[in-house]
């Protein structure tokens, strides 16, 4: 039930309305099973992944736009002549849930939205932003420097490795969806940085320390937020990661108690009075034991799922609070586990080659609660299709055990060297707007 326009009907009882998820993958997967097992309508938008519209709980099927120029159109028309007006939203990367920030106001008036305005959001989509925020805030993070050209990067005075990260990623590009690219000497930060220039501007380009450490380095703080304060919340700890050094994504993820992470989320969160899902990354530095700020994803993050067998379903707590449900602040359960079986095959042979697991480790951690990243028995279908998928992971796996020199794990003895705190490479934010959140 709608307007004329395609707005809300304020009439219209909520548990009539749906929720639209856009994306394919197994973070979309994890909203589709939440809220499709309570009998919630479902939408699933796919963009190139196509895993969550397989699912036996999606009533509707479409496909996102590639431009980016006809995708507020597409949600317009999804209000107006697809009689969606008034379903929740739900983006499951940075770039959706920043096209639906930046046009709050519009799609507001016609869905139920779970994700802040761009003035909040653009604190966790921008980088550079986000450290800013961690320097106002009086909380560590790596040692990061914008460099305005080639020219600066050639007198940057620094220790090698080094990591070169995009700031946002506003511009798909092989840059943007690695994450991060290592450098191992100035003359690799080069060649790398060039490269990078031909896929971002250069303005967007970040030089950043290496803090050595794995997966069992970086934390989380999750929460379902309101106006920053946490309604449902949990602190995890990454166990293992692919690759192994600073991975694409975790693969196997526990929940924990760790007060000190849990604190300096919160101080986070609500300093920029985040309303919607959230998680808060952390890596614990090994040289001086300090939790330093990695990233704020504003959206459903990869192990989402964990929370529901924690006690704290996130996807379906969002879509009672989106639609006006009083909620009763709540923590999840330390001890419950989740795993992407796909990848976490590939981060466990990393590890056993760099002898930080056993095999007696990596079966005892299977052992449960373990949620499951696709496998669910009530929805098998997703985790069929994910079957070739595994095939192609087992061989690139003994293809790696064949090559005892392979460069995916660094031989022991040669964690990376430090950037000294006297370097040029500064936490140096200028030429942004010099607002903040912080009172």
């Amino acid at each position: 039930m709608e307007t004329p326009d395609g707005g809300i009907d304020p009439a219209a009882p909520t548990r009539q309305r749906g929720a639209i998820v856009i994306g394919g993958d197994y973070r979309g997967l994890g909203v589709v099973r939440s809220l499709g097992r309570r009998g919630i309508p479902l939408c699933v938008v796919t963009d190139e992944y196509r895993l969550a519209g397989l699912s036996r709980y999606v009533d509707r099927r479409l496909k996102w736009p590639a431009n980016e120029s006809d995708q507020l159109k597409f949600l317009l028309d999804l209000a107006a002549h697809r009689g969606l007006a008034g379903w929740v939203l739900f983006p499951t990367g940075d770039e959706t849930a920043s096209l639906i920030a930046r046009n709050h106001a519009c799609l507001a008036s016609r869905f139920t939205l779970t994700t802040p305005p761009w003035e909040t959001l653009r604190w966790a989509y921008n980088k550079q932003l986000t450290y800013r925020l961690a320097r106002q805030l009086g909380i560590p993070s790596p040692l990061t420097c914008y460099p305005k050209n080639r020219e600066e990067l050639v007198r940057l005075e620094c220790s090698f490795p080094i990591i070169l990260k995009p700031a946002h990623k506003r511009n798909p590009s092989r840059f943007t969806r690695d994450k991060a690219w290592l450098a191992a000497d100035r003359d690799h930060m080069l060649a790398l940085y060039d490269e990078a220039c031909t896929m971002i501007e250069r303005g967007a380009i970040m030089l950043q320390e290496l803090i050595p450490g794995a997966g069992a380095s970086q934390f989380s703080f999750a929460a379902l937020c309101a106006e920053g304060k946490p309604l449902a919340s949990l602190v995890a700890i990454r166990q293992r990661q692919h690759p192994l050094d600073f991975g694409h994504s975790s693969s196997y993820v526990e929940s924990i108690e760790q007060p000190e992470v849990e604190r300096l989320g919160r101080s986070v969160l609500g300093a920029i009075r985040f309303n919607g899902l959230a998680e808060v990354e952390f890596k614990r530095d090994p040289r001086d034991g300090i939790f330093k700020l990695l990233d704020i994803n504003p959206r459903v993050w990869g192990w989402h799922t964990l929370g529901a067998r924690a006690g704290v379903d996130f996807s379906y707590l969002a879509w009672q609070l989106a639609n006006g449900v009083t909620l009763n602040e709540a923590r999840g359960r330390a001890g419950v586990r989740w795993m992407r079986a796909i990848t976490d095959v590939a981060a466990a042979v990393e590890q056993f080659r760099a002898g930080h697991l056993s095999l007696r480790g990596y079966l005892r951690s299977l052992r449960g609660p373990l949620e499951f990243a696709i496998w669910a028995p009530d929805d098998p279908l997703p985790s069929l299709c994910e079957i070739p998928s595994l095939m192609r992971t087992n061989f690139s796996i003994r293809r790696t055990l064949a090559r005892p020199d392979s460069a995916a794990v660094r031989p022991r003895g040669t964690d990376p060297q430090v950037l000294p705190r006297g370097a040029d490479l500064i936490d140096d934010a200028s030429g942004l707007h010099s607002d903040s959140p912080v009172a």
